[in-house]
């Protein structure tokens, strides 16, 4: 993308919000009812990225919006309606939501009392429970919609995540110790890496999240859930990695010999991460299914030449051995992986 284009994308979930506000819109139009804004609203603040969490969000946007419209309904009786005590039932329902550990719905439980305290002449509770109905529509259509339209792929999603985030993170890797990237161009790629494994971290919880709710226990999903774990904590590992070179390499002198170690080693595992990421989507010819075993037999090479580095200066190869201890934890995870991929496999 060239400097100064704008890239827009609209992804399931943003067209499943605009779809949803739609069917929200039209059914309030179809039934004659004025509120219908509440009802976008609703919908808008409803649609969530999973389908646990859509059902979970109905169940408490029922008990929490009821709730408050509940409190409304009794403040305006017995209290009228001023700002004190719209302020107050406000505060009222933030305290009460997070007592009930249901924080998510706060934003829409707060729109529904205000929804029904500043309707025109609050003493027409026809007219403010029509705008508790319309919120209702909103709410319902989101979940529905959510549900039956573009379902969330969470495996694929999950897995086309972990390819780019190891794209970048082996651009750092390759490029940490040579030093060979402009600084903003690595801070630029660092940040962005770190940001796509906030990501897989979210994701990943989701897809834990629908397994346990939803109580697939089949086998296979246990499997898959344990190997896409260890696919996070293997980035997650070079991520330290990476930080580690940054905080202790930069800062140490170093010979030309001792880079090209390193440089070799992670070299070495990257191509081994790529392997097996691509042996688990099925594109590795089966007569070059044991490379890994050439490359792991490095992992002790490597650290017998750093102990003699360090032998040789202990007090300035103390930094080393910090980055070393990162790579062989990195290499660890890498043969862990292997494993669960060629289980999952069988």
């Amino acid at each position: 993308m060239q400097k100064g284009e704008i890239h827009i994308t609209f992804g399931p979930r943003i067209l499943k919000t605009g779809l949803a506000v739609t069917i929200s819109i039209y059914i309030c139009m179809i039934f004659s009812m004025e509120n219908f804004l509440f009802s976008g609203v609703a919908a808008i603040l409803t649609v969530q990225p999973s389908v646990y969490r859509t059902w979970k969000q109905l169940l408490d946007q029922i008990i929490t919006n009821s709730l408050g419209a509940s409190i409304a309904l009794f403040f305006i009786y017995f209290f009228g309606v001023n700002p004190i005590s719209i302020g107050f039932v406000i505060s009222l329902m933030i305290a009460l939501n997070i007592k009930l550990k249901m924080e998510n719905t706060i934003p829409l439980t707060l729109v529904t009392v205000l929804a029904i305290m500043t309707a025109t002449g609050s003493e027409n509770y026809y007219f403010a429970l029509e705008r508790f109905l319309a919120i209702f529509i909103g709410t319902c259509t989101a979940i529905l919609v959510n549900i039956l339209i573009f379902p969330p792929k969470y495996k694929k999603k999950f897995i086309q995540d972990v390819n780019t985030a190891f794209q970048n993170m082996s651009l750092l890797m390759r490029t940490g110790i040579s030093n060979e990237l402009k600084e903003t161009s690595y801070q630029e790629i660092d940040k962005k890496f770190k940001k796509d494994l906030i990501k897989l971290e979210d994701q990943f919880k989701i897809f834990n999240e629908e397994r346990e709710k939803f109580g697939k226990t089949k086998r296979l999903n246990t499997r898959e859930v344990v190997l896409f774990r260890q696919m996070l904590k293997v980035l997650q590992e070079g991520n330290q990695l990476i930080d580690n070179i940054k905080e202790h390499y930069m800062q140490n002198k170093s010979v030309k010999n001792e880079n090209n170690i390193f440089d070799h080693q992670l070299e070495e595992l990257i191509k081994y991460h790529e392997y097996l990421l691509l042996k688990h989507s099925g594109r590795i010819k089966l007569e070059h299914e044991k490379k890994e075993n050439d490359i792991l037999k490095e992992k002790n090479k490597f650290y017998d030449q750093v102990l003699e580095f360090y032998q040789l200066n202990k007090e300035q190869q103390l930094r080393h051995m910090i980055i070393a201890s990162s790579i062989i934890d990195y290499s660890f995870h890498l043969e862990k992986l292997e494993k669960l991929i060629h289980q999952h496999q069988k």
